[in-house]
């Protein structure tokens, strides 16, 4: 501030009320002000910021690890704060190479109200319901349980997914589920099930592998299950990094796809477009949940009320990687 009174001519109490926006300033003299922090590029520190206001403008978006998925919802998310007044803070919770369970409320612990005002947390792992600031859940670990979250239609995307595979003439559909300890893994092998069901498909125990939604982990047990002599034709990756797993180690088992095995993810991240061949996959819409995340934290900012629970639809987008199976 000393450096912006001298080049402005002014004291440094006089530069202190331009940038805390108080009182008793001419107007000339605060557009020149102004216009010296601007030359300067002055920035005020945030937590000496927050000392004074009791808020810093900042949202804080806290992700285990940026990856295809959180990349996404931090487009959207951008796109929405334009024009808002707020900056973003985007925060890696990841420990070590690790995603330990808590590693929000610690990142939370860390941040609120001396960098952040508010903040939204991707696939937290605990509930959210208590918290210093106000809080929006992406995709929560649990599900959506008594506090502001927003998801996509993990179900119905599933079901979508499993059955197109249906509709191409497949009946030994595997499918590559997600950590045991997520609600979206969960529910999109529901969505599997019911479609094998309602098809008159009986489930098979022996066609669903954990993949923990990593590419590394798919490609262990999908080596396994394709190199079976009653291996499936097809297989439902529950997202795009598993379903990419599969297609490379289908190939690197002789494995023609779509024309020997046919494979669907979830998710539609930009990867899924881009692979060989293009992937079809059902698509979340990344970039709407997360400038919606940011809508209902801005309302929660101005205390107003927002739903607890807010659902988007997922739909199937075709591609190269599925057709009818081997004979048909």
């Amino acid at each position: 501030m000393s450096d912006v009174a001298r080049a402005a001519g002014v004291s440094v109490p006089t530069v202190s009320k331009v940038i805390n926006g108080r009182d008793g300033v001419a107007a000339a003299t605060s557009q020149r002000v102004l216009a010296v922090i601007e030359n300067l590029g002055y920035e005020s520190s945030l937590v000496a910021r927050s000392l004074r206001r009791t808020r810093t403008d900042v949202i804080g978006i806290l992700v285990t690890e940026f990856e295809p998925f959180s990349t996404e919802l931090l487009k959207g998310i951008s796109s929405a704060a334009d024009g808002t007044g707020y900056e973003l803070l985007a925060y890696a919770g990841l420990v070590s190479g690790e995603a330990r369970p808590g590693w929000e409320r610690r990142s939370l612990s860390r941040l609120a109200g001396t960098l952040i005002d508010g903040a939204i947390v991707v696939t937290p792992t605990t509930l959210m319901a208590s918290t210093p600031i106000p809080v929006v859940s992406i995709d929560p670990h649990t599900g959506p349980e008594g506090h502001a979250a927003i998801d996509s239609d993990n179900i119905g995307g599933a079901r979508a997914a499993t059955e197109h595979l249906i509709g191409l003439g497949h009946r030994r559909i595997a499918h590559i589920r997600g950590r045991a300890d997520l609600a979206s893994a969960e529910l999109r092998e529901i969505g599997y099930r019911q479609s094998l069901e309602a098809a008159g498909i009986p489930f098979d125990p022996a066609l669903v592998c954990v993949g923990d939604y990593q590419t590394a982990a798919t490609a262990e047990v999908a080596r396994e299950l394709l190199s079976r002599p009653d291996r499936p034709t097809a297989v439902f990756a529950a997202n795009d990094s598993s379903a990419i797993g599969v297609l490379q180690v289908a190939g690197e088992l002789g494995l023609r796809v779509p024309q020997d095995l046919s494979v669907v993810g979830f998710d539609d991240v930009p990867q899924a477009a881009n692979a060989t061949p293009p992937l079809t996959t059902v698509a979340q819409p990344l970039h709407d949940l997360g400038a919606e995340a940011l809508r209902m934290l801005l309302e929660l900012l101005g205390g107003r009320d927002v739903p607890a629970h807010v659902q988007l639809p997922a739909s199937l987008v075709v591609r190269a990687s599925t057709a009818p199976p081997p004979g048909a």
